[in-house]
Order: structure tokens, then sequence, then C-alpha cells
């Protein structure tokens, strides 16, 4: 069985898109979503209806619960949030009330069985959306944060940098970022784990995409923020 593990589109549909292209070519049997859908991109509501499109689990990330209520104070720095906030009313211009109430209403964890391997996946830590786990984090920490229910794998989004660690021989996967990767590389990010026999194989798949398009498509709207995300796109950092 082969499963992907997507997250962090943040409006970048030419990303995602090309992502769901290099799916289909790996010949993915099931695809799940872990949040943060809308916010933060060009096109919103194209990128919120491919992710639905795939038919597939989809959980909510801070950035789809910023899109729904707004981004409060002490959740970002302060000397970001008043331009954070104007991303936030530009991304919710752009939906209607179907697409919040979609994004309002998604679950925040995913727990399954797959052929006898357990999966627990959520945006960031089981118990927030907005918590920080970061790689180099020592194994108590990543234990403490991040496995507290009982299972052989765990994924999650949010920091938009991916790694791999084997903890007491149970995989805990970040699949970086589609849209917005935070690692030094331009690339689209997700991750790739197939499961025969209850072996687990997890990998870092990376995947070229068009971002000429992108920023063009950025420089043609009426976006508040677009140097930030021009820079990001380029440089794979904020």
């Amino acid at each position: 069985m082969r499963l992907a593990f997507i997250s962090d589109i943040h409006g970048n549909a030419t990303a995602l898109e090309t992502v769901m292209k290099d799916l289909k070519e790996k010949t993915v049997d099931k695809v799940f979503v872990l949040g943060d859908l809308c916010y933060r991109g060009p096109e919103p509501k194209r990128s919120l209806e491919l992710v639905q499109s795939l038919n597939c689990q989809v959980i909510k990330g801070n950035a789809d619960e910023w899109v729904v209520r707004g981004v409060e104070e002490g959740e970002v720095p302060d000397q970001a949030l008043e331009m954070m906030r104007k991303e936030r009313e530009w991304t919710y211009s752009q939906l209607n009330e179907k697409d919040v109430n979609y994004l309002q209403n998604l679950p925040e964890e995913i727990v399954t069985t797959i052929e006898d391997v357990n999966i627990h996946a959520f945006h960031a830590t089981p118990d927030s959306l907005f918590e920080v786990v970061v790689p180099f984090a020592d194994d108590e920490t990543i234990q403490e944060k991040l496995m507290g229910r009982e299972a052989n794998l765990y994924l999650y989004g949010h920091i938009h940098t991916p790694y791999i660690r084997f903890i007491n021989g149970k995989a805990v996967v970040n699949l970086g970022s589609i849209g917005l990767p935070f690692d030094g590389s331009s690339q689209a990010s997700y991750s790739l784990v197939d499961i025969q026999d209850r072996s687990i194989q997890a990998s870092i798949v990376r995947v070229d995409y068009d971002i000429d398009e992108v920023i063009e498509k950025l420089q043609s709207s009426d976006y508040p923020n677009k140097e930030f995300l021009v820079n990001v796109w380029k440089n794979g950092r904020p």
C-alpha cells in the first residue's frame, strides 16, 4: 500500500497541481492532507477545490483556523500581525461561505490503521494547531509533544521543514510544505509511505514546479504581501 501525505499548500495551486500529477505517476493508493490549504498564496479558492477533488481525508491547520476567525494577538510576532491580518482578509475575500464552512468544520487529526500499521497524523501537534516542534528537538520532546497516542507512524506539517526520524522503532515524519517551503529548497515537499507486511518505508519527495507562473499570478493580483511570498518561493526561506 502506497500512501501520500501532503500539507501546507498555502494557496499555491500551481505547486499542488504539479504534486497531484506526481502522485498519479507514482501510483499512490491513498492521499491524506494535513492542513493549511488556502492562506498566504495567490489562489486560495483553486487550492481548496483541488484538495476537495482528491476525495480524501483532510484535517485543519492553523492557517485554516485563521481564515475562519482571523489572526489573534500572540499567535504571530507583533511586527507581523498587521500584515498577516491583511493577508487573511484578502484570502477570506476570495472564498465564499461554503468554502469557509468547509474549513471551519475540518477535523484536527487522523487516526487510522492500514495493513496493521497504526497511523496518527495531525497538523502541528495532537493538542495544538500552533505549537512548533522543530526537527532538531531531542527525543524526549518529540515523544512528549508528538507521540502521546500509541501508533507506529506519526506525521505532521506546520513547520515547513521536512525530516524523518525513528524513535524506539517508530517513525516520525514531517512532510515539509507543498506551497511555501522553509528549508532552503524551492521545490514542493511531501511524504510517501510504503507499507508492506507491517514494514514501513517513509521518504520525502521534492517536486519542481513553475515558480515563475505562480509569481505572475501573484503580481497580477492585489495580494498585500507580494515581496515576502516571492522571496520564499525563490529561496525556500522566510
